[in-house]
């Protein structure tokens, strides 16, 4: 797999969302029905409800951490900050993560600070989160 890094030299945010989407192209044109299923079970876990979308974005992004998942960070990371979750918020649910998975969320939570400030630098500037 080739890794691609933004102008800023990260591959945790823009980067993997640009790798992963000809992929997942090439993928959906396979199993469309599979697909069409998935997009539905996200719609409905991210509906809002009790919690709301930016809360939920925000437990993804720690389970993307958890599960030390880039393309799980670099997705639901960019979600959240168009959701409006802001730095410290996303500082705070990935530091959940140190608690529940230990030294290995040390390293995939930095990754996901890095591509959520990212994504959080392109809105705040005016740009698409990615």
């Amino acid at each position: 797999m080739t890794t691609y890094t933004d102008q800023h030299g990260s591959p945790h945010g823009k980067a993997v969302l640009r790798e992963l989407s000809p992929l997942h192209r090439e993928l959906r044109r396979a199993i469309p029905d599979v697909y069409t299923g998935w997009s539905e079970l996200s719609k409905a876990a991210f509906a809002e409800g009790a919690l709301d979308r930016k809360t939920k974005e925000l437990i993804a992004l720690a389970i993307g951490v958890v599960e030390g998942c880039d393309g799980c960070i670099a997705s639901h990371g960019q979600a959240a900050v168009r959701a409006g979750a802001t730095r410290q918020e996303a500082a705070e649910a990935i530091g959940v993560t140190f608690l529940m998975h230990g030294g290995p969320a040390t390293i995939h939570g930095a990754r996901a600070y890095d591509a959520f400030c990212e994504f959080a630098d392109a809105l705040s500037s005016g740009e698409e989160p990615a």
